[in-house]
């Protein structure tokens, strides 16, 4: 487009992304006022905000400020898909109403996943050195676990990540034990401690240090 503006192309990226200004709002950290703003020019984003738009839309900050910079193609967005990434103090409410919770941003993934697939950095030390703290994990609640998958289970409000363990039936419900791989911490009975499997870790992210 000869007189595209950088609100035109935050604009044209974001619906090419299908994404709602809500939705672009939540992955940037900003109001949804603010996205409408920007697109219709009437604040510029700058700094930091200018730099996690970029990301979001999938394109360098050069092409948002004069159109000459990088854009990912859609060939290589083809087949994503798109997990929210929570806080683990949000999980409980994130489980019992999607909607109410602001979620930090949106993770990128092509696996064959749920819907209800949520991300989460990791904050207990439980499956270390496996898991550390400040990793990021993928939780599939429509992935049934195999003997030895990591799974996440709720006792109360804890979001707690451990191995999981058939162990038979009592009453005609079905038993399992959470194991930790840090020895510090106890194992779990679901007939004794109250735990409610959440669903099946299907990837870990982790990210290197500065």
């Amino acid at each position: 487009m000869k007189n595209e503006t950088l609100g035109d192309r935050i604009r044209l990226r974001r619906k090419s992304l299908q994404l709602t200004q809500k939705q672009l709002a939540q992955q940037v950290k900003v109001s949804h006022v603010a996205i409408s703003q920007w697109e219709k020019e009437e604040t510029l984003p700058r700094g930091e905000n200018l730099l996690r738009l970029a990301e979001a839309l999938g394109c360098a900050p050069s092409y948002l400020i004069d159109g000459d910079g990088p854009v990912f193609s859609e060939i290589s967005w083809a087949g994503l898909h798109q997990v929210p990434l929570l806080a683990q103090r949000d999980l409980a409410q994130w489980l019992s109403d999607t909607r109410s919770v602001r979620y930090e941003k949106l993770m990128h993934n092509d696996m064959a996943l749920s819907q209800q697939s949520f991300a989460f950095r990791v904050e207990e030390q439980a499956m270390s050195p496996a898991i550390l703290r400040e990793d990021v994990v993928i939780i599939d609640p429509c992935l049934a676990p195999q003997p030895g998958d990591c799974v996440l289970a709720m006792q109360q409000q804890n979001a707690l990540l451990r191995t999981w363990r058939q162990r038979g039936s009592e009453n005609g419900v079905a038993q399992f034990e959470l194991a930790p791989v840090n020895i510090n911490f106890p194992e779990l009975h679901s007939g004794r401690d109250s735990l409610k499997l959440i669903g099946t870790l299907v990837e870990l992210r982790r990210f290197r240090q500065p």
